[in-house]
């Protein structure tokens, strides 16, 4: 169970970081905001517990990023509007970003790379010296390198999410993606997510992969 109020905390510590303490509105309605849009109904893989590990995982990794409250913020607008059947999802969570943050008091500059940051996770391909996409993708993907039964759990809820797609299309969709993943040349760009979670992450989707290739196999 995800503890509301110190998500609400590092809300607020990540947006007066980004903007100085004392520099807009109370932030706890936008905070209020987001994690209301995080507990959506249709949600069972992109919920809270996968906001508290994107954003844990970016604590971890925050030596790598340039500014990272602002990483934490993206990570907390990356997913804000999610509909599985919608294919905008990035854009849209982008463009509320680019609404509330100004009114919050973020200086123009950061909201547009909090903007920028959110629509990289459509792809998880940051450039070369991209110092904050690198650390917001490999948090966000880090989940590919979960143990094996929370690997299966989160394969599990992505499916539950995608319940209105018949087996066959969502088998083809997901075995896309997955060989989207695989053949990028590197899944995790810092140096920490490179050793640490890239060859289990690899090995977990090759594996995945493989299930999805056998006739009448999983997903059901």
């Amino acid at each position: 169970m995800a503890d509301l109020d110190a998500l609400r905390a590092r809300f607020v510590r990540a947006l007066e970081g980004a903007r100085g303490p004392g520099g807009g509105p109370d932030p706890v309605p936008y905070a209020d905001n987001l994690l209301a849009r995080w507990r959506e109904p249709q949600r069972r893989y992109h919920t809270l517990t996968h906001l508290t590990a994107v954003l844990d995982h970016v604590d971890t990794l925050a030596e790598y990023a340039a500014d990272p409250d602002t990483v934490r913020l993206a990570a907390w607008f990356h997913d804000a509007v999610y509909l599985p059947e919608r294919s905008e999802n990035e854009e849209r969570s982008a463009r509320l970003a680019e609404r509330a943050l100004p009114e919050a008091g973020v200086p123009q500059e950061r909201t547009a790379e909090v903007a920028r940051l959110v629509r990289l996770t459509a792809g998880h391909d940051p450039a070369d010296g991209d110092r904050d996409g690198q650390v917001l993708c490999d948090a966000d993907l880090a989940i590919l390198a979960a143990p094996p039964s929370a690997y299966a759990a989160y394969t599990a809820a992505v499916r539950e999410e995608y319940h209105f797609v018949p087996n066959d299309a969502f088998r083809a969709g997901r075995a896309a993606v997955l060989r989207e993943l695989l053949a990028l040349p590197r899944l995790f760009r810092t140096p920490y997510g490179h050793d640490t979670w890239e060859a289990t992450a690899r090995y977990n989707l090759t594996g995945e992969l493989e299930m999805l290739s056998i006739p009448g196999g999983p997903p059901a």
